[in-house]
């Protein structure tokens, strides 16, 4: 079914989460493990709590490693953890007793960051794992198995003027309300007290955040909590059957939507100036599209969200675009300028005394009727996550409205989280980016040996890497074994023949709407050929010059209009990979070394070109790069054998070795590291120059 036949329909149905557990599989494990077992199933299930969101606890035995006495041990997720993909080292343990002895420091409210500094104190042999500022709802409560979930269909009802109601509407009493109050101490206090006063019940609504329940055992606290979440989507899927969500549709899906997103990303990138580059993710999943093209849209979209978890990833509100006038960068800039002084004007609002500074002002989130959701952040994997909170918002509030009316956080309280002190104490104490985080590249013969070092090389130290090669099949495996090494949202693939110009058009606009952008762009597709003159086809001629030449020019075309954009935010860096014989005459190869040296002077016509617009151009120019190679797995190593008279096994790279003066192999890692340097910052006052990685030839000496 496509999104325009979806949002033709009634509200778009909350799933319904079923039970995981195996039974056979959790009597192989301890006690531990099947915290941890539990954990994992529910965090895994994005229908019952989204990326970092939730935490479960247990109480359970252990053996004081100084006094050998029994004591009784909270393991409760730790600060910053995933429950979904958690390791046992991911929890906190702490001394029960000493827990509960806490409260004798307690003296109210405002001793809610007070107490943080003393779960440290209660820390069990050792763990280094940092307790989070939920901690008190586990250890408060005198119940074995505990869990704190955040699922839409909850917050649905956390969130609603009419959620207190359904809460009792649906499960008639078994489930408690607690209006909201910030996480902390406080909150923890007020749960037990709350509890106690109120014996039989078997979970509690927290207002604003989720719902917390308990049980005996790991089995039934899991099936509990999928219970209470399943109840809960049921009741706000009755209430929706049959009805438009948001108050119907307004504005369809536009048939053209995934090349505005390409056109409208670099230009928002390129204007969101800061201390760090951004990154930007894309998506059109029918919420979205059913949400932004709604006549209630714009009213819902300026409440923001509610959750403190959506929040804190997706910004006080979103910025919302006119899909008319995405074109006119006047209007652009104007909208984000505004967004800028909006947020200002909230930070000067609410800030208090002891305040962190403002951060960066730029939005999160970008909401355009028709085309969907785009996100930003400094890094990609932040960037994706805070579309998918803040799809979880959409979701929210399309159950939230179907109940009584949505409501957001009220925004001194939504500041006093954003800049909570122990919020910034966790952002000081984050390492530092690497070096190319927030950058953009793409690589063209990305699948060979020279193209896979180089896209390798700029990942490891953060760059996201389009990889572009006419390959198919070998693109998507280098894809695909470099998301296993450094993840999957840094690395996307484009089969792209360099000589189309419309596959090369193509793999920019995929890079552009994947990542926000360009940065960097490696101009590496080649091929190689041998003939004597009299031996050279006019299409062998036009073979290399179509690749070698025009070929790169196409791809430099197409990358200039994107790096433009990014002249304010410290520019941007091309490199071609040329070759020795583009500065050296060679025998036997006047097609390939002309089209070579038809490359070197096209970067430096561009360096002269792109240097008012930021845009730096340089050259590597490798030799006889043969481990690794496509080029010299192929015809050019028999051709180079037989233009030197020699085998071309083990005897012609011994031929190349021995002619450098320095007699060492060269490598495409040793190419890799070349093109980074010029890639990066290290380089940032040099454009129109030529690096040869040679391992020594003085014919090819550039002066």
């Amino acid at each position: 079914m496509t999104i325009q036949e979806t949002l033709s329909r009634a509200a778009i149905a909350f799933a319904v989460p079923a039970s995981r557990w195996d039974d056979s599989v959790a009597a192989t494990l301890s006690p531990a493990e099947l915290l941890l077992y539990r954990s994992n199933l529910l965090g895994s299930d994005l229908t019952v709590t989204n990326f970092g969101g939730g935490n479960t606890s247990a109480k359970l035995g252990g053996t004081d490693p100084l006094t050998g006495d029994p004591v009784e041990i909270l393991w409760v997720k730790g600060s910053g953890g995933d429950i979904g993909s958690m390791k046992l080292d991911g929890f906190a343990t702490l001394y029960q007793d000493k827990l509960l002895r806490l409260e004798a420091h307690y003296a109210g409210p405002e001793d809610d960051d007070k107490m943080v500094g003393y779960l440290p104190h209660c820390t069990f042999n050792l763990n280094g794992r940092a307790a989070s500022i939920d901690t008190p709802l586990h250890s408060l409560l005198p119940f074995a198995h505990v869990d704190h979930v955040h699922p839409d269909s909850i917050i649905a009802l956390a969130a609603s003027a009419g959620g207190e109601a359904a809460t009792r509407e649906i499960w008639g009493g078994r489930i408690g309300w607690l209006p909201w109050k910030r996480p902390g101490y406080t909150l923890g206090v007020q749960l037990r007290d709350y509890v106690a006063a109120n014996p039989g019940i078997e979970g509690v609504m927290l207002a604003g955040h989720g719902i917390i329940c308990w049980a005996g055992s790991a089995q039934a606290c899991y099936k509990h909590t999928i219970q209470l979440i399943a109840d809960a989507a049921h009741y706000l899927n009755s209430k929706l059957a049959g009805k438009p969500a948001f108050g119907g549709a307004v504005h369809p899906p536009l048939p053209d939507r995934a090349a505005i997103a390409s056109a409208l990303m670099p230009s928002l990138r390129g204007l969101m100036t800061g201390a760090r580059r951004k990154l930007g993710h894309y998506s059109d999943d029918a919420e979205t599209m059913e949400f932004v093209g709604s006549a209630d849209f714009e009213r819902l979209a300026l409440v923001g969200t509610s959750c403190p978890d959506h929040f804190l990833r997706t910004k006080i509100a979103p910025l919302t675009l006119d899909p008319a006038r995405l074109a006119d960068e006047a209007y652009l800039t104007e909208k984000l300028d505004a967004y800028r002084q909006m947020y200002a004007a909230y930070y000067e609002r609410c800030r208090r005394p002891d305040s962190p500074a403002m951060r960066d002002p730029n939005p999160v989130v970008v909401l355009v009727p028709g085309v969907g959701r785009i996100t930003f952040a400094t890094d990609k994997t932040t960037a994706r996550l805070a579309g998918e909170f803040y799809g979880n918002a959409i979701n929210v509030m399309r159950g939230a409205e179907a109940i009584g009316g949505y409501i957001g956080l009220d925004e001194q309280e939504a500041f006093d989280i954003e800049y909570w002190l122990l919020e910034e104490a966790k952002l000081q104490r984050m390492p530092a980016p690497k070096p190319l985080v927030g950058r953009i590249a793409l690589v063209t013969g990305g699948a060979g040996g020279i193209g896979a070092a180089t896209a390798a090389r700029l990942m490891a130290d953060g760059a996201c890497v389009m990889l572009a090669d006419r390959d198919a099949t070998a693109v998507e495996d280098v894809r695909a074994g470099f998301a296993k090494r450094f993840g999957q949202d840094v690395v996307r693939a484009a089969v792209c023949d360099v000589t189309d110009e419309a596959q090369v058009q193509a793999a920019f606009d995929d890079c552009a709407r994947e990542f926000g952008g360009l940065d960097i762009l490696v101009a590496n597709a080649g091929i190689a050929s041998s003939a004597p003159i009299e031996e050279t086809t006019v299409a062998l001629w036009r073979k290399n010059y179509d690749v070698l030449a025009e070929g790169y020019f196409l791809t430099a075309r197409a990358a200039f209009p994107l790096m433009k954009r990014m002249k304010e935010q410290g520019g941007t860096s091309i490199v071609f990979i040329g070759s020795k014989n583009g500065v050296a005459a060679a025998t036997n190869a006047s097609a390939y070394a002309s089209a070579k040296a038809a490359a070197n002077h096209l970067a430096r016509c561009l360096a002269l070109e792109g240097a008012p617009s930021g845009i730096r151009v340089n050259v590597v120019n490798p030799d006889a790069v043969i481990r690794g190679s496509k080029i010299w797995d192929g015809d050019w190593r028999q051709e180079r054998a037989g233009a030197h008279g020699i085998d071309p096994g083990k005897e012609l790279e011994e031929h190349y070795r021995a002619r450098s003066m320095l007699k060492r192999d060269v490598l495409p890692d040793d190419i890799a590291e070349a093109v980074y340097f010029l890639a990066s910052d290290m380089s940032a006052k040099s454009t129109g120059n030529m690096i040869n990685v040679d391992a020594g030839n003085a014919q090819a000496f550039t002066r």
